[in-house]
């Protein structure tokens, strides 16, 4: 059964694409509309249905869009498909989401990322927004060809288990490996193994964790900041502030994008369902 339900949940997917342009380099939905979560409450027929839709060429993409999918854009769309790509790529995290769009009787929301950001993203940690998106369960609804697609998408999930394990203690459940994003399973956290690791993660938070370590003045490079991180008994909470620093700013950004690139009246309504929804989670907890 489990398998045909998700047999059947692979061809609604692939006929919500159809409304849409092919020329898509990644697609995948997640969230709630497409894992069934937690608890007697849960309603997974009726849930958004999240998606994220990757581009080589976002002007080209928008335009298509436009002509299919006019009603979908906020009053944006005035501005052209280069104004909408522009803020897609400028602004925020990189993506220009349409929420609150029906679609096969379905409500979902997409959102649209370039190739080359996605990519960037997932090999650098630049915003750690759809990377981070892509460390957790995902239904991957179409993929091309890309090889280096393919390889950024590995690339991630290893770095992804080189963070969590140096934020895990020393024995940790198997609970706690879920948590921290999966981890390969390692006998010795010694300084030289931790410096090691720390040399494989991405770019963008080896700099935040020597923004955080380097003292005024110092302007130490960077490995010699990771050399003292690894010695220090703290190294996972260094590591965990260095990842808030990406999160934090990318997600403020994007959610104030929302605003203008959703409308409105659509910003307003898709808040007031995500706190109805932190609203039920809250009073199952609590029960």
């Amino acid at each position: 059964m489990a398998l045909q339900a998700l047999q059947s949940s692979g061809v609604a997917f692939r006929k919500i694409l159809s409304h849409f342009p092919e020329e898509l380099s990644l697609a995948f939905a997640y969230g709630s509309g497409v894992f069934r979560q937690a608890g007697p409450n849960s309603d997974q027929k009726n849930a958004m249905l999240d998606f994220v839709f990757t581009v080589d060429d976002p002007v080209a993409w928008h335009a298509k869009n436009m002509k299919k999918n006019w009603s979908h854009y906020s009053f944006l769309k005035v501005l052209g498909p280069r104004v909408i790509s522009s803020i897609q790529n400028n602004y925020g995290a990189g993506v220009y989401y349409n929420p609150l769009i029906t679609c096969d009787g379905r409500l979902i929301k997409y959102g649209v990322i370039s190739t080359s950001v996605l990519i960037e993203d997932l090999l650098n940690w630049n915003n750690l927004y759809i990377a981070g998106r892509l460390q957790k369960p995902v239904k991957i609804v179409a993929m091309s060809e890309n090889t280096s697609i393919r390889s950024a998408l590995d690339k991630n999930l290893r770095s992804a288990l080189t963070a969590a394990f140096l934020m895990l203690p020393e024995s940790f459940s198997e609970e706690d490996l879920f948590i921290e994003i999966a981890g390969l399973s390692y006998s010795d956290k010694s300084p030289e193994g931790q410096f090691t690791q720390l040399l494989t993660l991405p770019k963008t938070l080896q700099q935040q964790i020597n923004h955080i370590m380097d003292p005024p003045g110092k302007n130490r490079d960077v490995e010699e900041t990771l050399l003292q991180v690894a010695h220090d008994p703290d190294c996972g909470d260094v590591v965990r502030l260095g990842l808030s620093a990406i999160v934090r700013p990318s997600s403020i950004r994007q959610s104030a994008k929302g605003i203008f690139t959703a409308g409105v009246k659509k910003s307003v309504v898709y808040s007031s369902l995500k706190l109805h929804k932190m609203w039920k989670g809250w009073l199952r907890r609590t029960s």
